[in-house]
């Protein structure tokens, strides 16, 4: 009897063990699963906002979240001259005595890495017949990570070329006379673009002296070839110069009685 007792009573103390022990595992588990459970409730992230698409703003920084929420699909695009684009245009970078009909001019809206590397919006209106080298151009150079200041309208200037090169910005068509001449230039007919101007600049002599336009650009333009100090420098090494050249376009630095470094052109002939 004492034996049979002695058994019972250890029988017990193991079954009180193992229940402590069970209870002290669910208890320790308590936290894991309240943290799981905070997990599943958190509330999504909010999608970026892509209202800047229905009102692009040259010079407006988006985010990484933005781009992704877009898609680049959505951020390169060439689309007909708006209402919104001409008025910004005409008696500026489209002149009344103008002969390049409307139709044959286009509206990019693109992306490019800014000065400081973020992403910015920019606008650039071109010849239709340049408008998917341009974008295949431009899109490049975004997903390599070149560097372009700014990409505005030259009307953003009052169509004045030399206010947009010392600012740095990077245009396409503007209906005016090559420098110094009577010449249409080629950006008249929008088939020329011009890239980083201030550190670009064109070089060219009037009356046995030689000039340089921007004159804020005179410290970037001689012994180019010798020197690594040049911000934005384009030459044969530059990715720019090689994906314009790719698309059939002519470079201006590669010229003899002038050098136009910030200057790419193509021969519709």
């Amino acid at each position: 009897m004492k034996k049979l007792l002695t058994l019972t009573a250890i029988a017990f103390l193991t079954l009180t063990t193992a229940l402590t022990q069970c209870s002290s595992e669910q208890v320790a588990q308590k936290p894991h699963n309240e943290l799981t459970s905070r997990s599943i409730k958190t509330t999504p992230l909010t999608p970026a906002d892509t209202s800047f698409l229905k009102a692009w703003k040259s010079t407006t920084i988006i985010t990484e979240a933005q781009v992704k929420q877009c898609g680049l699909e959505r951020l390169f695009t060439s689309s007909l001259i708006d209402d919104a684009t001409k008025a910004r245009m005409m008696g500026k970078s489209y002149r009344q005595d103008c002969r390049v009909p409307l139709s044959e001019l286009r509206i990019l809206r693109i992306v490019h890495c800014n000065a400081q590397g973020q992403t910015q919006l920019g606008e650039m209106v071109c010849n239709k017949l340049i408008a998917p080298k341009l974008l295949r151009i431009f899109r490049k150079l975004y997903e390599a990570g070149y560097r372009i200041e700014r990409i505005r309208l030259i009307d953003e200037y009052d169509a004045d070329d030399l206010r947009s090169m010392a600012d740095n910005n990077s245009s396409c068509f503007c209906y005016r006379e090559v420098a110094g001449t009577t010449k249409l230039s080629k950006h008249s007919l929008g088939l020329a673009v011009d890239i980083n101007t201030l550190y670009n600049p064109y070089v060219f002599t009037r009356q046995g002296r030689q000039q340089v336009q921007p004159i804020e650009g005179a410290a970037y333009a001689f012994n180019r070839n010798q020197r690594s100090n040049i911000p934005y420098k384009i030459d044969h090494n530059d990715l720019a110069f090689q994906l314009f050249k790719a698309e059939g376009f002519i470079w201006g630095g590669d010229w003899k009685s002038v050098k136009d470094y910030q200057h790419f052109e193509y021969d519709a002939q």
